[in-house]
């Protein structure tokens, strides 16, 4: 389903347990892996090199940072404190782990928590980053939720599973209806960023390459060395189901980055 977010409330009559053990291996699964979704540094550097309107030093946050690919490259660009929220532990600990490696411990600042729950001050954000993460308060709700976090004129770069067209495969359409019944296509998505007090500034389309080289790759190697939990193969067939779908119909959605001004 795209990323970790996606794949892990997607059983709802699950029991409680079931859950629990369900996100457990889905979070053995991608611990280690350098993104724990699809993304890709150049073309994030693509778009911070637009952004012009920002301070010098810009308040970052990264919501649903997992193990800080784009945290710690907001960090490097901006040489500039970033916030990172995840709601995982063990990826929070990876960031840490991985901050200090890069010696950017200093700029880092990791919290463990929910994303949808947080304190801070209105208007105490420049540039607010977030990728495949919104999917799991539904884009439009995270958006209403984190627009009073954005400061006058700041920025919101959020990415979302979209779909491209309106003439849709059949397969895709009953796989996503049951994965993510809210996702939208880009103009619908623009309209709910419009109602949810942002001005859409762009739109890019993450390529599909990326997904493979940066995500599903390393991904497949990690399934080949996981020790089976009792949860695991229900979680291995959805990833390898999700990956055989992409194969098939990349053309026909993905990840879009919405470029966003709070207005």
């Amino acid at each position: 389903m795209g990323c970790f977010q996606l794949l892990e409330p997607a059983k709802i009559s699950m029991t409680t347990d079931n859950q629990t053990e369900y996100v457990a291996a889905l979070t053995d699964l991608h611990r280690g892996l350098d993104r724990k979704g699809p993304g890709d540094s150049d073309f994030s550097l693509k778009i911070l090199s637009n952004l012009s309107i920002l301070p010098l030093k810009p308040r970052i946050a990264d919501l649903g940072c997992g193990s800080g690919a784009s945290a710690l490259l907001l960090a490097q660009y901006y040489q500039s404190p970033v916030m990172a929220v995840d709601s995982s532990s063990v990826f929070i600990d990876e960031l840490k782990t991985r901050a200090k490696q890069l010696g950017l411990e200093h700029l880092i600042i990791p919290i463990h928590g929910d994303m949808a729950k947080l304190d801070w001050s209105v208007g105490s954000v420049d540039l607010l980053w977030s990728e495949g993460a919104a999917y799991n308060l539904g884009f439009e709700q995270a958006l209403k939720i984190w627009r009073p976090l954005v400061s006058n004129n700041g920025i919101a770069v959020i990415s979302e599973m979209s779909w491209f067209t309106d003439e849709l495969p059949e397969p895709a359409v009953a796989y996503w209806q049951n994965a993510y019944h809210t996702m939208g296509n880009e103009f619908e998505n623009i309209v709910r960023a419009n109602r949810s007090g942002f001005k859409v500034l762009s739109t890019q389309r993450l390529p599909s390459q990326v997904w493979w080289l940066n995500y599903y790759q390393p991904l497949r190697e990690r399934i080949g060395q996981l020790e089976i939990s009792p949860s695991s193969p229900s979680v291995i067939r959805e990833t390898e189901e999700e990956m055989k779908l992409f194969e098939k119909f990349s053309n026909f959605y993905g990840y879009t980055f919405y470029v966003l001004q709070a207005a």
